[in-house]
C-alpha cells in the first residue's frame, strides 16, 4: 500500500515551529536518505536533548492511507452518489429527462471530476485544501463541515424510519395491510377504486403518518410532543452501523462499502423483475419514459433538474474530495469521473423503472392515473410502494429487501458526509483530531443519538411525534439552497483564484494528459453560470413547505433562512479572519488571501515510510502527528 509521508519538527526555544517537509522524489538514493537523516538530526540538535529517549522528540511521519483496492473507492464514490433522491426523487424529475442529462453533462459531472481531481493531488480534505487552492475561501470548507452536519442530523432520521419498517416487516401479516389497528381512523379503507368524491385514507397512509410518526399527537411545530422512543432507538441502530463502518478510516469504509454499495443492484433488480410481472407496469414504464415537452418551458423543471444532479452527484459536500484523497497519486480520476456518473444516471433509471412498475400496478388497482398516486418524497417510498407490496403474494419478503434497499442506499450517503467531515478536520487539525478520529466521530454519534437520555433541542424535535414536520424544514433550508452557493463559490475559486490552466496542470502531472476545452471551458464558465442561475431561482421562488394538512409557522421559516445563513456566513468571517491577521497593507493583505500558501508538490510515492522509519527508528514513528497542511 502506496503512503505519503511528510516530515516535520518542532524546535525549542521561543516554540518554534517548523514547515512540515515532503519529500517529492524517490528515496532510494543516498541524498533523499541523507535529507531525512540531517533533518531529523538537527531537530534533534535544536531541541538540546542528549536524553536516551530523545527519540521521542524527533519529528512524526505523518502516512496517509490509500484505499487497499481500486473498486473499494469506486464503491465508495458509487454509493455516495446513489442515495435515497435515485429512488424518491429521480423517478419524478425523469419525466423531464432532457433537463436532467443537460445539467448533468454542463453542471454535474464537470464539478464531480473536478473534486475528484482536487481531492487526489492535494491529498487532503475541505479545509486544508483551501491553503493550497485560495486561503481567503477557507471558510467555504467550514461551511461543508456545518452542512454535512446538517445532512447527518435528518438524514440518518430518514434511514431509522427504514429501520423501523424493516424491522415491522418480520411479521406474518403487515401491519399496513388492513383498516383494523388502534391507530387507524373512520376514513380508512382499502386500496381499491377510490370514488374521487370520498376522503378515505389507505392502511399504509395511516400506519405511517399515525403509527410511525403520530403526526396526529402533535400540534406542528409550535407544540411538537414527546419523543418515540422507538424511532428514537432505530436512529440509535443506524449510529452505530455508521460509527463501526468508519472508525478505521478507509480500511473499515472500503469494506463496508462491498455490502452497502453492491446489495442494492442485486435488491433493485429483484424487485424489477417482481414489478414488471404486474398488472399495469407496462402503462407506469411509459409514463415514466414518455417525456413532457410542455413542461420543458417551466423554470422549475430545470431547478428541480440540476438539484437533483448536484444533490446525487454530490459536489460541494466535501465527500469526493475526503474519498479521492486516498487514492494513489497517478489513478485516473478522469476515468473515475465518467464510470461513476454513468453508473449513477443507470442506477437512477433503473429505479425508476423498479417504481414505475409498482405504481402502474396501483394506478390500475385504484382506476386513477399515475400522477395522481403522490410521486416525490418520503410519501412516494413510506406509502405508496408499501402499499403496493401489502397486496403482492409474499408480501413481508418484499417488504424486507425493499426497506433493506433504503437502508444500505441511505448509509452509503451517511459514510460519505460523515468522512467528508472528519477527514476535513483531522486534516486540518493534526495534532488535535489526527491520531483521535474514533473520538471525533465517538462524540458526533453521541450527541446525534443522546435523544435516548437528554436530547439537544434540535435532535431532539426530529425524534419527537412532530419530527416529520422539522425533517422538512432541514431538508430545504439545511444544505438545500446552502449548498448551490458553496458550489459556486468553490468553482469560482478554482477556475480563477487558483486558475484552470494551473489546475490543469495539475491534472497533467498525474493523469500524463491535459483536460480537453470542454472540461476548461465548464469549470471556468458554463458550471458556475448554471449554478448561479438555480441558485438565483431557489432564492427567488424557495422549495414550498406547506401541505393540505399543515400549514408551516411564519417564525420556523425565519428559523430556516437562519440554517441557511449559518454555513454561508461562514466564508465573509472567515475572510474578515484572514484579512485581520494578514501582515502588510491593505493591497498586499489581498494578494496574499487569494494566493496560495503551500505551493509544495503533494506527491505520493512509495517505500518513503520505510526510509523514514529506519532513519528515525520505530519508537517515533506514530508519537505525533502531522501532515503537510498547518493549522490557520
Amino acid at each position: 500500500m502506496a503512503k505519503e509521508t511528510t516530515v516535520s519538527g518542532k524546535g525549542s526555544g521561543a516554540d518554534e515551529q517548523q514547515e512540515p517537509i515532503l519529500l517529492n522524489h524517490h528515496p532510494d538514493n543516498d541524498e533523499d536518505k541523507a535529507q531525512i537523516v540531517f533533518f531529523l538530526s538537527e531537530t534533534a540538535a535544536s531541541a538540546g536533548s542528549h536524553r536516551p529517549d530523545a527519540i521521542n522528540d524527533l519529528p512524526a511521519l505523518e502516512e496517509r492511507e490509500t484505499w487497499a483496492k481500486k473498486a473499494e473507492f469506486l464503491l465508495a464514490v458509487i454509493g455516495f452518489a446513489v442515495d435515497l433522491g435515485n429512488v424518491w426523487r429521480f423517478p419524478y424529475i425523469c419525466a423531464f429527462l432532457i433537463p436532467y442529462v443537460v445539467m448533468m453533462v454542463f453542471g454535474g459531472l464537470p464539478l464531480f471530476y473536478m473534486e475528484l481531481a482536487l481531492g487526489q493531488f492535494h491529498r487532503s480534505g475541505c479545509l486544508t485544501l483551501w491553503r493550497r487552492i485560495c486561503p481567503a475561501l477557507k471558510g467555504v470548507g467550514y461551511a461543508i463541515c456545518i452542512i454535512d452536519f446538517y445532512m447527518g442530523m435528518y438524514y440518518n432520521t430518514i434511514i431509522g424510519w427504514a429501520v423501523y419498517y424493516f424491522v415491522a416487516s418480520f411479521t406474518s401479516e403487515l401491519p399496513w395491510t388492513s383498516c383494523d389497528h388502534p391507530w387507524n381512523t373512520n376514513s380508512c379503507a382499502l386500496v381499491g377504486p377510490v370514488d374521487n368524491g370520498t376522503f378515505v385514507r389507505s392502511p399504509a397512509q395511516e400506519y405511517f403518518e399515525r403509527n410511525v410518526l403520530e403526526n396526529y399527537l402533535s400540534d406542528g411545530l409550535d407544540d411538537i410532543g414527546p419523543i418515540k422512543w422507538s424511532l428514537a432507538l432505530c436512529v440509535f441502530a443506524v449510529f452505530i452501523l455508521v460509527y463501526f463502518s468508519l472508525w478505521k478510516g478507509v480500511r473499515s469504509t472500503g469494506k463496508a462499502v462491498w455490502i452497502t454499495a453492491v446489495a442494492p443492484y442485486i435488491v433493485l433488480i429483484i424487485l424489477l423483475i417482481r414489478g414488471a410481472s404486474l398488472p399495469g407496469a407496462g402503462d407506469g414504464i411509459r409514463y415514466f419514459l414518455t417525456p413532457q415537452w410542455s413542461k420543458l418551458a417551466e423554470t422549475k423543471v430545470w431547478t428541480d433538474a440540476a438539484s437533483q444532479v448536484f444533490f446525487s452527484l454530490g459536489p460541494g459536500f466535501g465527500t469526493l474530495l475526503a474519498l479521492s484523497s486516498y487514492n494513489k497519486f497517478h489513478n485516473n480520476c478522469f476515468y473515475d469521473a465518467l464510470l461513476t456518473s454513468s453508473i449513477n444516471l443507470a442506477t437512477s433509471l433503473l429505479a425508476g423503472f423498479v417504481i414505475f412498475a409498482v405504481l402502474g400496478y396501483m394506478a390500475e388497482i385504484r382506476n386513477v392515473s399515475i400522477d395522481q398516486l403522490g410521486l416525490e418524497g418520503p410519501g412516494l417510498v413510506f406509502v405508496v410502494y408499501p402499499e403496493a407490496i401489502a397486496t403482492m403474494a409474499g408480501s413481508t419478503f418484499w417488504s424486507m429487501i425493499f426497506f433493506f434497499l433504503l437502508i444500505t442506499l441511505g448509509l452509503d450517503s451517511t459514510f460519505g458526509g460523515l468522512e467528508a467531515m472528519i477527514t476535513g478536520l483531522c486534516d486540518e487539525y493534526p495534532v488535535l483530531l489526527g491520531r483521535r478520529r474514533n473520538y471525533l466521530l465517538e462524540y458526533y454519534s453521541f450527541s446525534s443519538t443522546s435523544a435516548l437520555y437528554r436530547p439537544p433541542p434540535i435532535y431532539d424535535s426530529i425524534m419527537e411525534q412532530g419530527g416529520m414536520y422539522l425533517v422538512d424544514l432541514l431538508n430545504v433550508y439545511g444544505p438545500g439552497i446552502a449548498i448551490l452557493f458553496l458550489v459556486f463559490v468553490e468553482a469560482m475559486g478554482v477556475s480563477w483564484c487558483y486558475g484552470t490552466q494551473r489546475f490543469s496542470n495539475d491534472i497533467e502531472s498525474m493523469l500524463g494528459f491535459q483536460p480537453g476545452p470542454f472540461w476548461k471551458i465548464t469549470w471556468a464558465y458554463v458550471s458556475p453560470i448554471f449554478i448561479l442561475l438555480i441558485f438565483i431561482c431557489t432564492l427567488v421562488d424557495p422549495v414550498p413547505l406547506d401541505t393540505q394538512d399543515y400549514t408551516y409557522p411564519a417564525w420556523s421559516i425565519k428559523v430556516g433562512w437562519v440554517l441557511t445563513a449559518i454555513p454561508l456566513s461562514c466564508i465573509p468571517v472567515y475572510m474578515i479572519y484572514k484579512f485581520g491577521i494578514s501582515k502588510g497593507s491593505f493591497t498586499q493583505r489581498l494578494v496574499k488571501m487569494f494566493t496560495p500558501e503551500d505551493t509544495s508538490d503533494p506527491r505520493n510515492l512509495s517505500q518513503i515510510s520505510l526510509t523514514a522509519r529506519d532513519a528515525v527508528g520505530p519508537s517515533s514513528v506514530g508519537h505525533h502527528s502531522t501532515s503537510y497542511g498547518t493549522q490557520v
